[in-house]
């Protein structure tokens, strides 16, 4: 069938069984949104306030269905828009594709209005991209994206289309999913580094378990590989099996599950005492899917320096990059850990040993004890600890980046993968919003509790008119503490409480600009009306409509434990 590009653009999506894209429109995309509305009854569009919320929403909807996720946005500005929101998805591993058009051929190179390199520009933070020049070539590169984004180590694709290839035509012939790697240059992918998954060596599985059965100090770590991997299952049957405590990176979150009394909590920079303090004395560490990142190891030198150290991870790349292992297995999580427990099956490990080892690493504290704050404030385990107990079980949690962030990861038990959505690896601000409405989108049935700061929450506000135009009832939970809190406890812990440039004696009053975009706001000081708040909010969720909570917490609250950079993980700065 002869089609236009943009056409061939929106029947690709529909080969890969996409129904929902975020976006933001513009000079340079028109024919694509213009061939979309004739799609209006197959493909559903959220049109954001931002591009960067489009594509944080997003990102969002992939890290929470499981699927890839699709955002759209025009040349220029509009493309470099994405450049932040592509950085979150790669730093943690989320298959997005983001699909940017570009302006005619024969404009590209002569600074035409609001042309933009975007491809150069996005090189070092997609796990791939391209530019299409050819209409002939437009749907092999679209059905190639999809699978580099899903393949393999997940990560973002960004197709930028010359706006010209979206008005030319050729011959297009629908061809399903399950036949994409059956003919042509896609026959050749999965030979292609990042979609080619490593089977797992043997002797290597092996190796580890004889190791494993010679411990008698183990620890696991639990990093966002088994999340991203669904190895779930697999990793807490390792755990049992080994009956070894359990430390969870912040991408490990959801992963294991946060009821099991093996859990230690965060490691690494805010983790928990007990974690720091397993790692630094374990005789075997086994992290799964966890790259060993600054905020983990803090100084690789002295990080486990009485373990030897295992890693298992999909992506060859990552392995001895921060920490050097004693030993290593490359391939799938899952598949991984199930080769193991086969040949963990008849073990049992020694009651006596492993009583005396997990005596030792629970007489540390997992979680963070505060004092009796003061009454008009409320201390962060309050406040979700109150979440907790009223919300269902189900709730998924998306969170900006700071000490807010911290005290969710630390206190919220996370039960099952997806249910944590944040910003780990590249620690952006303005991520939760966006996030929590990809999530509540893909996700209509599910309550989202979005938490938040200030300062987070002003930058990404904006999205609120996204959540009301749409009726997505997600919850926004303010520690409102009128500072920028994780750079303000750095500037108390080690600039001698030089406090410049991070209080936030301003607007707005978050209660008016909730009932400013239509949706519910309340202001809270106590549990008691943290409770009602919440109970109100829940309540407005069968109508469709969202709530932000603002809640009042000290200015000079800190995330406890904190270990300094580069120093010893046992150092601890704040215990």
């Amino acid at each position: 069938m002869n089609m236009k590009g943009a056409n061939i653009l929106i029947e690709c999506l529909l080969e890969q069984n996409v129904d929902t894209v975020f976006g933001y429109p513009g000079g340079a995309i028109l024919n694509i949104y213009d061939a979309l509305y004739d799609y209006a009854g197959k493909i559903r569009h959220i049109l954001t306030a931002h591009e960067q919320g489009a594509g944080h929403a997003a990102d969002g909807y992939a890290r929470s269905t499981g699927k890839v996720g699709v955002c759209f946005a025009t040349s220029g500005p509009g493309a470099t828009n994405l450049t932040t929101s592509i950085a979150t998805a790669y730093m943690d591993s989320s298959p997005v594709v983001f699909i940017t058009c570009n302006v005619n051929g024969n404009l590209i190179g002569k600074d035409s209005f609001q042309e933009s390199d975007i491809t150069g520009v996005t090189l070092p933070i997609t796990k791939c991209n391209y530019l299409v020049r050819d209409v002939s070539a437009l749907a092999d590169t679209v059905r190639e994206g999809f699978a580099v984004a899903r393949s393999g180590r997940p990560g973002p694709v960004l197709i930028d289309i010359q706006k010209d290839v979206t008005a030319a035509a050729c011959e297009y012939e629908f061809l399903p999913i399950e036949q994409h790697f059956t003919r042509g240059r896609l026959a050749k992918l999965m030979d292609h580094a990042g979609l080619k998954i490593p089977e797992p060596d043997l002797d290597d599985v092996e190796l580890l378990a004889e190791m494993l059965r010679e411990s008698k100090r183990p620890l696991l770590i639990c990093g966002g590989g088994v999340v991203r991997g669904r190895a779930h299952r697999e990793f807490r049957a390792l755990a049992l099996k080994l009956d070894a405590p359990v430390a969870i990176t912040v991408m490990g979150g959801g992963g294991f599950t946060g009821h099991d009394p093996l859990k230690t909590g965060m490691i690494g920079m805010h983790g928990s005492q007990a974690s720091n303090m397993a790692c630094d004395a374990c005789d075997l560490l086994l992290a799964v899917g966890c790259r060993f990142s600054d905020r983990v190891t803090l100084n690789p030198s002295s990080f486990a320096a009485n373990a030897k150290i295992v890693q298992i991870d999909i992506d060859e790349s990552e392995i001895d990059k921060n920490v050097r292992t004693s030993h290593h297995i490359i391939g799938d999580a899952k598949k991984v850990l199930s080769l193991l427990l086969e040949r963990l099956d008849s073990f049992e490990p020694d009651p006596e040993e492993h009583r005396k080892w997990k005596d030792y690493v629970f007489s540390f504290k997992t979680e963070t004890e505060y004092d009796d704050p003061a009454t008009d404030t409320l201390t962060p385990k309050q406040l979700l600890s109150a979440a907790a107990a009223i919300l269902p079980e189900e709730t998924l949690v998306t969170t900006d980046v700071g000490q807010h962030q911290m005290w969710a990861i630390q206190h919220f038990k996370f039960s099952y993968p997806g249910q944590l959505i944040t910003s780990g690896g590249f620690g952006t601000m303005g991520f939760g919003l966006g996030a929590a409405i990809g999530a509540q989108v893909g996700n209509p049935d599910k309550t989202i509790l979005h938490v938040t700061g200030d300062g987070s929450f002003r930058m990404n506000c904006n999205e609120l008119c996204t959540e009301q135009f749409y009726r997505l009832p997600i919850i926004t939970l303010l520690f409102n503490n009128s500072t920028l809190g994780m750079v303000r406890q750095w500037q108390h812990l080690i600039y001698k409480e030089r406090y410049c440039q991070t209080t936030l004696d301003r607007g707005p009053d978050f209660v008016a600009l909730a009932g400013a975009y239509g949706l519910n706001g309340r202001r809270v000081r106590s549990v008691d009306e943290l409770s009602d708040a919440l109970r109100q909010a829940m309540a407005a969720r069968e109508d469709g409509v969202g709530s932000i909570i603002d809640c009042h917490i000290n200015i000079d609250e800190m995330v406890r434990p904190m270990v300094g950079g580069d120093s010893h993980i046992a150092d601890f700065m704040l215990d």
